[in-house]
C-alpha cells in the first residue's frame, strides 16, 4: 500500500474524465504512470482487446456515470456488489473499479518482464490488461463514507504506532529505509494524490490510509535490530496484530477513491 492501486487512479482520472476536467490523453497517461500500455478485453462490440482511450469512451457511451474502487482480500469482500464471478475475479487481482450508472465492471491482471527486483525494477516492462465484466448495480460492500474513514485511521494510526512499539519493531534496514525515502520524495514533489474533481477531505484521508498503509508494509518486512532477525512466531504475532490497522487503511483508500461518486450521487438525491 506504498503507493495508489492500479484500481485507484483508474477511478479518479476516469472519473475526472466523465466530468470534463481532463482530457482523455491527459487521463491515460496518468492511468498508465510507469506502466508500458493498458489495454480492455472483453468490452461489449469488440471481439480482441482495446486501448484504454477508447475503452473508456466507449463504457460512458454505454452508460457508465462514475467509477467507484474495490481492494478486496479474503474474507473481506470491501468494495464488492457480485455477482460471484466478477468478485472471484476481483479477489484474486486484490483490487477492481465498479461502474455506476451501467452493469460494467473492470478488473486488472499485470504482465510482467524483464530482470526485475528492485535494483531493476525500471528496467521491468509492465503491461495491464482490464477484463470488462457485468456486475451487479448494488450497493458496495463495507465502504465507510469519507468522515468515517478519517476518524477510524486517526485510531488506526495511534493503534499501529502501539502495536509496533510493543513487538519491538525499528523501521530499519535497507528496505524500509527505501520505502521511507520513496515516500518523502513523492510528498517533497507535492504529487497529486487524486484527479482533479475530489473533494480536499479525500485526498486527506487518502494520504492517512497511505501513511498508516507504509507503517503496517514495514512491519511486514524481515526487518533486523538489535535483537536479531524476525523469528516466524514474531512474524506471524505482527500479521495477527496489524491486521484490523490494515483493513482501516484499505477501507480508506476506497472511500478516498470513491468520494467523486458519493457526492455526485449526493447532489442527485
Amino acid at each position: 500500500m506504498l503507493s495508489e492501486p492500479r484500481s485507484g487512479r483508474l477511478a479518479a482520472w476516469g472519473n475526472a474524465l466523465l466530468a470534463g476536467l481532463v482530457s482523455p490523453d491527459d487521463a491515460v497517461l496518468a492511468v498508465v504512470g510507469d506502466d508500458a500500455v493498458h489495454r480492455v478485453e472483453g468490452l461489449p462490440g469488440e471481439s480482441s482487446p482495446v486501448g484504454l482511450t477508447l475503452a473508456l469512451g466507449r463504457l460512458r457511451a454505454l452508460g457508465v456515470s462514475g467509477w467507484r474502487v474495490a481492494l478486496p482480500a479474503p474474507g473481506h469482500p470491501l468494495g464488492l456488489s457480485g455477482p460471484p464471478e466478477f468478485n472471484a475475479r476481483a479477489l484474486e487481482a486484490e483490487e477492481a473499479v465498479v461502474g455506476t450508472g451501467a452493469p460494467f465492471g473492470l478488473v486488472p491482471e499485470v504482465y510482467e518482464a524483464g530482470p526485475g527486483g528492485a535494483a531493476h525494477a525500471e528496467d521491468v516492462h509492465v503491461e495491464v490488461v482490464w477484463h470488462c465484466l457485468p456486475v451487479r448495480e448494488a450497493p458496495p460492500a463495507d465502504v465507510p463514507s469519507l468522515g468515517e474513514a478519517e476518524r477510524e485511521l486517526a485510531e488506526a494510526l495511534r493503534e499501529a504506532t502501539v502495536v509496533l512499539t510493543k513487538l519491538d519493531v525499528a523501521a530499519s534496514g535497507p528496505v524500509a529505509e527505501a520505502a521511507i525515502d520513496a515516500y518523502r520524495a513523492r510528498a517533497a514533489a507535492g504529487r497529486e494524490l487524486l484527479a482533479p474533481g475530489y473533494p480536499p477531505r479525500a485526498v486527506r484521508v487518502l494520504e492517512l490510509a497511505q501513511r498508516v498503509g507504509l507503517m503496517v508494509s514495514l512491519a511486514y518486512e524481515p526487518l533486523r535490530g538489535a535483537g536479531g532477525a524476525v523469528s516466524a512466531s514474531e512474524m506471524a504475532a505482527r500479521a495477527e496484530a496489524l491486521r484490523p490497522v490494515e483493513r482501516v487503511a484499505r477501507r480508506a483508500q476506497v472511500a478516498a477513491f470513491n468520494a467523486w461518486v458519493e457526492e455526485r450521487e449526493r447532489e442527485r438525491g
